[in-house]
């Protein structure tokens, strides 16, 4: 489609629309300028010079004692199919009736699935005379068979923006299709793990994993048995012969694939494999009697559809042994859609609490809201892993390839009608531990001897019980008092630990904030020193403060600076604030100890004058060199005098080229991109920030950065500090007081006011068997177990891999203990923990069955963002696209009933693993179009270290919701639609939001009343697409969208900018490049494509 990738020009302006400057906007919500051709072809064109590298693979076996079952084939009665839509109704895949419950029989999907080639438009091209998805379906229609749906009515096409005579004719001539034919597919591999039948994640004890199967017709070309000639020099892969015995590895490297692309070979480029002529789609999902409740989202049943979801397209299928004339593609309607996945979850699991009791629960989406009931495992807001059921041993794990993970958010905030952690006091002996491991006492130690002693779920030490801890046991082993403590009956608490837990064996002061200003002339010029300087005034009242403490214990200092450094001392006995310059920057130094640091409430006076005079004192400015190392330096130094902890509030406008340690060049580069030499652009261009970030993480000295560049300012180096003490990045290119104020306030406001801790070490404990091998965040780690943050705020997560070292038992499971070391905002001293108990599995469908995609692929992206430091971006692409069809091809080869080669099997838990893995695929730091700053790219990889599971679902595939489709008289949203532009229709109003973007879409065609009430303007034209904020008007649709943004941001971290799009307007080429189903411009994949090709892969790894 016409969608396009890039993002024009985040840094510097582009050359392109001359007089169109103020118009761009980047991840950071500001405006772009230049629209630029696209970089690269379709996906998967012939690349020049591609070499792929054999990565050697695990043996894939099959799991001893496995024997097929049969199943008897099932009917059922067949649905009629509605047509009954207005213009303007876009639908959005399989309807969803209102039970949310799906029939268990398999459904047989037979679309045409060649792949759409051809080249990508020009971003400014005319829709018309593109080919669009409209203009296609008649052609897939005409090769496409969906059984078990009878219909003479065709899917209502009104996706197409070119003008009418390109739409196709009402499809009714088609053939209807016969009587439903159901294939059950029995799988070969019994459950071994008892499962809560009343978790609709999780099929009954016995029975197989749902799967969802496609098939491909045999006329697709690039997927089916259909043979070409293999390109001149090619030589086929070496092919497995037999299964490899256990620990034997295979009899060679699964093969590399080449580009993959749609019509046949191309110059250079080696044809599709060989292989058996393929058949059409297949659903199977577990058999069962009567209703079987779905895991995420199965698409099984066709149903009636609802709105926002397309009706089912009936059509006969071409078994000639020659392609059509026209191209077809894959009816996007018939593959998994994660809108479904999203609306079944919170059909089947939001209605009921999510009690953490059961050991190895799979826990509902991040989509879905759902109350958490913590019965002695931590609640997934705290803890997410990949898989909640991990293979016995090492081989199994290699076997699988996916990937032992947990996403931890220690500190994370919890909803009001959720009780907060407990905190448990001990007095001076402090928390109870084992002696052997130093685990802390939770729900999984055993009590034995009558309570005297304990054995550890960790390590299985004995210890003895202290006197003062001891407790009787009832007849079930249990103590008499296990639910009066937390620490025994619940997953997540807090000790307040004692003196031996603190620096020096001193007990911490309370942290401390410090203010750090450039005053250089740019950022005077924006309007941020006047802005900040009049913001702080109020902001000081909301410093963090413990429970119900009339004033917060933080105390807090100012400092400004350009070339120079100058201090305040704002001591309560002044009258005026008294100004120090310290103009040796190479050699810094605190100038005054006492009045630097002060209390709020008793220095008020002294900092509203101090606030009120920096903006006249150096407005006349014409000092546009900086420094920036120096200012860090002088920050910590600030917070050693003072034996604090703290953090520093940096607001900085400009790359540091004044002489003083930490200067730097501009080293920008975009000639590097896709080259050997990317990798430099990620990382820092001295190591003096790196050896300024040990000093700081020893002292407790957290930085957080706010940027405010017109150009390039090197985040990859100047972000080195934020990232290793546990910071945040904020950054508003070419900031302007009026336009970006409200964002930049509401982040200030939010990163001030949130929940910290400060000077933090956390730990991850595990039961034998398993340990933690690597941890992905925003901290530094000075040996290979400690996790050192010098402040973890409530946003912040780590994310934990874990590797086998020795067997693990089904019946006792594994356990994870983590424990969060941290000073309060008071100065307390304490210790968070986080339990979870996971099962255990000798059954690869055990573990299949029991996998969470979002999760896994929040590690994924922080893998390969982490990866691209060292290794070229197309290195770590084929590396997660290798991974991912190893996972896929292993299900398909030890889970799945025997079948033609050319079912693509997925697992019903990972059958939106494609789909969210070419999102990450297409992004900017691994795809990046032509206008991406590097600036923007070492931005967004520093945010995604540290983002939880939902933020990551959200940005890789944002939220799209219709606007027009909302019930004015309800709290819910409306449902939302996938994310592509086939969905958007020219009549409707859609806001789509990433967690850092925000934007409404308005069609052309869109009628006149709702333009009103929203826009409060007559008609299209006279939209104002550069407003930022929606007029308020006193009617339920403006209220309703108002109250709805309000909503969704305060859902997210960060404050989102609103940005207006108008069909067809300039600005619609950014917006297009968040429709992450379609093909971008800078060579991504359309979400067809891609599945097409990962099917193509893993016909290979298993040929």
């Amino acid at each position: 489609m016409n969608q396009q990738g890039h993002m024009a020009s985040y840094g510097q302006p582009q050359p392109g629309y001359q007089g169109y400057h103020q118009q761009q906007l980047a991840y950071d919500n500001q405006h772009m300028t230049g629209v630029p051709p696209p970089q690269y072809g379709p996906y998967n064109g012939p690349v020049q010079g591609y070499q792929q590298t054999a990565v050697p693979q695990g043996p894939l076996r099959p799991v001893p004692g496995s024997a097929p079952t049969s199943i008897p084939p099932s009917t059922t009665a067949q649905q009629p199919v509605y047509n009954q839509y207005g213009q303007g109704d876009v639908h959005n895949g399989p309807a969803v009736p209102e039970q949310m419950q799906r029939v268990p029989q398999s459904q047989q999907y037979m679309p045409g699935n060649t792949l759409h080639s051809g080249s990508q438009p020009m971003p400014y091209q005319q829709y018309a005379p593109s080919l669009s998805h409209a203009q296609q379906l008649p052609n897939q229609m005409a090769h496409m068979q969906i059984t078990g749906v009878s219909s003479n009515s065709a899917s209502p096409v009104s996706q197409g923006y070119g003008p009418p005579a390109s739409r196709p004719p009402a499809a009714t001539s088609l053939p209807p299709v016969g009587p439903a034919a159901y294939s059950a597919a029995p799988q070969n591999i019994p459950s071994s793990t008892p499962q809560d039948n009343s978790h609709p994640q999780h099929p009954f004890p016995g029975q197989p994993s749902p799967v969802s199967t496609f098939l491909s017709p045999p006329t697709s070309i690039g997927l089916t048995g259909v043979i070409h000639p293999p390109s001149v020099g090619m030589q086929r892969p070496p092919t497995m012969h037999g299964q490899p015995l256990p620990g034997q590895p295979p009899s060679g490297p699964y093969p590399p694939q080449p580009n993959h692309r749609s019509l046949g070979p191309q110059p250079g480029m080696p044809g599709p494999i060989p292989g058996a002529p393929t058949q059409g789609f297949q659903m199977h999902p577990a058999p069962n009697q009567g209703f079987v409740p779905q895991q995420n989202g199965s698409f099984a049943q066709m149903r009636a559809p609802q709105p926002n979801y397309a009706a089912p397209s009936t059509g006969a299928p071409n078994y000639s042994s020659q392609p059509p004339p026209q191209q077809k593609r894959l009816d996007p309607d018939s593959i998994p859609s994660p809108i479904q996945v999203i609306e079944d979850d919170k059909s089947n699991r939001g209605s009921e609490p999510f009690s953490t009791g059961v050991r190895g629960q799979v826990p509902p989406l991040v989509t879905t809201d759902f109350v958490v009931k913590d019965q002695g495992n931590a609640s997934p807001r705290f803890v997410r892993c990949a898989t909640y059921n991990i293979p016995c041993t090492s081989d199994m794990a290699k076997q699988c390839q996916v990937p032992l993970t947990t996403v931890i958010k220690p500190l994370a905030t919890l909803p009001a009608d959720e009780a907060h952690p407990f905190i448990v006091d001990h007095g001076e002996t402090g928390p109870i531990r084992c002696n052997r491991c130093k685990a802390y006492m939770c729900p999984y130690m055993q009590f034995i001897e009558g309570g005297r002693r304990f054995q550890c779920a960790f390590c299985s030490c004995v210890t003895e019980v202290l006197p003062h801890y001891f407790q009787h046991l009832d007849h079930t082993g249990k103590r008499m008092d296990y639910y009066d403590r937390p620490e025994l009956s619940l997953g997540s608490y807090e000790f307040l630990a004692t003196v031996d837990y603190c620096k020096n064996n001193k007990f911490p002061n309370p942290p401390a904030f410090i203010f750090m200003i450039d005053v250089s002339y740019n950022a005077l010029k924006s309007g941020l020193v006047h802005l900040l300087c009049e913001e702080l005034k109020t902001l000081l009242d909301f410093l963090p403060r413990e429970g119900n403490a009339d004033e917060s214990a933080i105390r807090v200092g100012f400092v400004t600076y350009n070339k120079v450094l100058h201090f305040y001392n704002v001591k309560s006995s002044l009258a005026q604030p008294q100004m120090m310059v310290v103009s040796d920057v190479a050699d810094m130094f605190v100038p005054l100890l006492d009045g630097f640091l002060v209390n709020v409430n008793e220095s008020r006076a002294v900092i509203n004058s101090l606030l009120e005079q920096i903006p006249e004192m150096f407005g006349d400015t014409r000092e546009t060199e900086t420094v920036f190392g120096p200012v860090i330096q002088a920050g910590l130094e600030a917070l050693k005098a003072a034996e604090c902890a703290g953090k520093l509030f940096i607001f900085h406008s400009t790359l540091p080229l004044a002489e003083a340690p930490g200067k730097l060049k501009n080293r920008d580069d975009k000639k590097l991109i896709n080259t050997d030499k990317e990798k430099t652009l990620f990382q820092p261009q001295t190591s003096f920030y790196n050896n300024l970030a040990k000093e700081c993480v020893a002292q407790g000295c957290c930085v957080d950065l706010f940027l405010f560049p017109n150009q390039y300012v090197d985040v990859a180096t100047l972000g080195l500090v934020t990232y290793q003490t546990g910071g945040s990045i904020y950054k508003y290119t070419y900031f302007q007081a009026q336009a970006d104020g409200e964002r930049f306030l509401n982040d200030l406001h939010r990163d001030v006011r949130k929940v910290i801790g400060f000077d933090a070490v956390m730990r991850v404990r595990t039961s034998t068997g398993i340990r933690a091998t690597d941890f992905f965040g925003s901290f530094y780690m000075s040996n290979t177990t400690d996790v050192e943050l010098a402040a973890l705020d409530c946003d912040k997560t780590i994310t934990v891999e874990f590797k086998h070292d020795d067997k693990l038992n089904e019946d006792s499971g594994a356990q994870i203990q983590c424990a969060l070391l941290y000073t309060s905002c008071s100065g307390q001293r304490r210790l968070r923990i986080h339990n979870l108990s996971l099962n255990c599995c000798t059954q690869l469908a055990d573990l299949y069955r029991n996998c969470e995609t979002d999760t896994l692929i929040n590690f994924f992206v922080k893998m390969a963002y982490r990866a691209v430091l060292n290794n070229s971006t197309k290195t770590v692409r084929e590396s997660l696209i290798n991974q991912s069809a190893q996972i896929l091809a292993c299900y398909r080869k030890n889970c799945a009933s025997p079948s033609s080669a050319g079912q693509l099997i997925l697992p019903e838990c990972m059958k939106l693993l494609p789909v969210y893995l070419n999102c990450v695929l297409k992004s900017d730091i691994l795809q990046p179009g032509a206008d991406v700053s590097t600036d923007d790219r070492a931005y967004i990889r520093h945010l995604i270290a540290s983002m939880d599971v939902s933020e990551t679902n959200v940005f890789f595939y944002p939220r799209v919701l219709p606007v027009h489709k909302m019930d004015v008289d309800g709290d819910d949203f409306p449902v939302a639609v996938r994310c592509s532009e086939e969905r958007l229709s020219k009549g409707g109003i859609y806001l789509l939001e990433n967690g850092l973007n925000l934007f409404i879409w308005v069609g052309m065609s869109t009628q006149h009343d709702l333009i009103q009430s929203i826009f409060n303007v007559q008609s299209f034209g006279q939209i104002d697409s550069g407003m930022a904020t929606l007029p308020q008007l006193d009617n339920p649709y403006s209220k309703k969208l108002r109250s709805m943004v309000d909503v969704i941001r305060a859902q997210r971290p960060r404050f989102m900018k609103l940005l207006i799009v108008k069909q067809e307007d300039k600005m619609e080429v950014l917006f297009k490049h968040f429709l992450m189903e379609d093909k971008s411009s800078n060579g991504g994949a359309s979400y067809v494509d891609f599945l097409c090709h990962m099917h193509k892969e893993i016909r290979q790894l298993l040929s």
